[in-house]
């Protein structure tokens, strides 16, 4: 049961947007927080990592699952979600123990799979759909150069290879369509944290387009999207999301909206670039650096970044932690502490100390980046709330109650907005603060 009334889907309208193609348009006013819709995924599946700590039906996190009795590896709240589930769970139960250690479909390809399911199984309009339907989804096919058809090639073979046993596919053809539009069209549910929880189909939350200075935010309960104002929405005007992380400078911001979805964005922000200068700080010199050192600390800078973000996935630890100490002691010749790529390599730093309990260690670097967050990102930012979220359960474990309680209580006031006032994260760590 929801508390928070329900929205009117009167007060929405799917419409042409000049330049953007569709687009979602207000048909009245939206206060700072008010829940504009909310979608249910079309269909969605939870990461391999997350099993066992969360429901593989809808995604609630609790103790005390119940594993599915065949293949094992898939954990319900109850028989309903089981139940519920077990329609998209055939599709990989009997196909994970026949191929044991070497099952290890991508998340793309078992959300596909699923795609394609729900479609034999479930053809008419859902309603997840009131706005836009699957089928109508952008694919860009036009747009896919040698490297991302071949990556599709890649999916589509996996797909017949996990999945050919349960499952009738069309052409190659119609899977290179399908795979482009998940590609854009698909979304990343995260919990408070914002650690990845699994992937999903959101249809109409789809229909909204991008700006870096978004109106709206979305967030998730189980596998339900939430679209909630984070600023106030007249009549007649578009309903914006942010498709990215908006911490980058506009060049960045433009590269990554082009490779993944194909456009560049025209906002304010893009126009007038007023925040690159703070988000670019160079550090005050007696002898400021040249332009061209300037230019070639940045190319350095996006270099560690990819670097890194391939690093992660074969170098240790303390390998890992070499890389961000050795990239920021560079980077800090140049750059002030609150410039974004010193704060990206920060996070990274952060989050290897996560990983290995060094809460001292993690503590240490999310107090440099908290500030400059709260100034580089737009109001209400998931990633603000996040950061002071882990900052209040680091002061919390190292017995520092006061600033502990300051931190979640920084967290709460933007998650209330964010996720509502009633979501359970905030149920949780209202229950964390009592316990403390």
């Amino acid at each position: 049961m929801r508390s928070e009334a329900a929205p009117q889907p009167g007060g929405l309208e799917r419409f042409a947007s000049p330049g953007k193609g569709r687009g979602l348009r207000a048909l009245r006013r939206y206060a700072v927080g008010e829940l504009l819709f909310d979608c249910p995924a079309y269909t969605a599946v939870l990461a391999v990592g997350e099993r066992g700590s969360h429901c593989d039906g809808c995604f609630a996190r609790k103790e005390g699952l119940s594993k599915c009795g065949r293949c094992k590896q898939a954990f319900y709240c109850d028989v309903e979600c089981q139940k519920e589930d077990w329609p998209m769970h055939k599709l990989e139960c009997s196909a994970m123990c026949a191929f044991g250690q070497n099952w290890n479909p991508s998340e793309t390809v078992r959300l596909t799979a699923r795609i394609l399911a729900k479609q034999k199984t479930h053809p008419e309009k859902t309603q997840s759909e009131e706005l836009l339907a699957v089928k109508e989804f952008e694919s860009h096919l036009d747009k896919l150069d040698n490297e991302k058809r071949e990556l599709i090639q890649n999916d589509i073979a996996a797909l017949h290879h996990f999945y050919s046993k349960h499952m009738e596919f069309p052409d190659n053809a119609a899977l290179v369509v399908l795979f482009a539009q998940v590609n854009c069209n698909g979304f990343t549910i995260e919990d408070e944290e914002l650690s990845h929880l699994g992937s999903a189909i959101f249809p109409d939350v789809a229909l909204m387009n991008h700006s870096c200075c978004p109106n709206v935010i979305v967030t998730y309960k189980g596998t339900l999207a939430e679209v909630r104002a984070v600023r106030e929405i007249e009549p007649g005007e578009e309903v914006f999301t942010s498709y990215i992380d908006l911490l980058y400078p506009t060049e960045d911001r433009n590269e990554r909206l082009k490779d993944s979805y194909f456009f560049s964005c025209d906002c304010r922000e893009c126009t007038t670039k007023e925040k690159d200068g703070e988000k670019l700080k160079i550090r005050k010199l007696n002898e400021p650096p040249s332009a061209d050192a300037v230019r070639d600390m940045i190319r350095y800078a996006r270099n560690v970044i990819e670097g890194f973000r391939r690093a992660k996935h074969y170098k240790s630890p303390s390998e890992l932690l070499e890389i961000c100490e050795l990239s920021l002691d560079k980077m800090g010749a140049v750059f002030e502490d609150s410039n974004v790529y010193m704060l990206h390599m920060m996070y990274q730093a952060m989050g290897v100390c996560l990983y290995t309990q060094d809460w001292e260690g993690a503590l240490r670097y999310g107090q440099k980046i908290i500030r400059p967050y709260s100034q580089h990102y737009p109001a209400y930012s998931l990633n603000v709330a996040s950061m002071w979220l882990k900052l209040g359960r680091l002061h919390m474990a190292l017995e520092n109650r006061p600033a502990g309680v300051k931190a979640l209580k920084r967290a709460i006031a933007i998650m209330e907005v964010a996720h509502g006032k009633d979501h359970p994260y905030i149920s949780e760590i209202k229950k964390e603060l009592e316990d403390h």
